[in-house]
């Protein structure tokens, strides 16, 4: 899921780590998902270049190879940087909601819509 607009404030507010605006992501992975793994990354791991752990805001097992990972900022590569640190690898990466926006089921790959009025105003209200 991606959110586009030319509203440079409205992108900061869904973007900058300030505002902790949750994105959810659904992740599978190479390896089968251990307790420990997610306990890490609830906890905080250490990234590449980074001074102060990373934790995520919420992180439930969904499958044996997959989970659903909240985060509230957007570093480069971030699930897949912290999904590495605690020894599995990103397989694939879905986002499949920001904010109070979930993103349509039946939105095939590729296609796109125009949010409305009251998905505006509840992005707004996200954070």
């Amino acid at each position: 899921m991606l959110v586009l607009s030319d509203d440079g404030q409205f992108i900061h507010r869904m973007s900058s780590p300030k505002k902790k605006v949750p994105k959810i992501y659904e992740v599978t992975t190479k390896h089968e998902v251990q307790a420990d793994q997610i306990n890490r990354l609830l906890e905080g791991v250490l990234l590449h270049d980074e001074t102060v752990p990373v934790c995520a805001a919420a992180c439930r097992q969904i499958g044996d190879h997959s989970l659903e990972l909240t985060l509230t900022q957007g570093k480069f590569h971030q699930v897949k940087r912290m999904v590495a640190a605690v020894g599995n690898r990103v397989e694939l990466l879905h986002r499949s909601r920001i904010g109070a926006l979930d993103l349509p089921r039946d939105l095939a790959p590729g296609q796109w819509r125009w949010l409305g009025e009251q998905e505006i105003a509840a992005l707004m209200r996200s954070n």
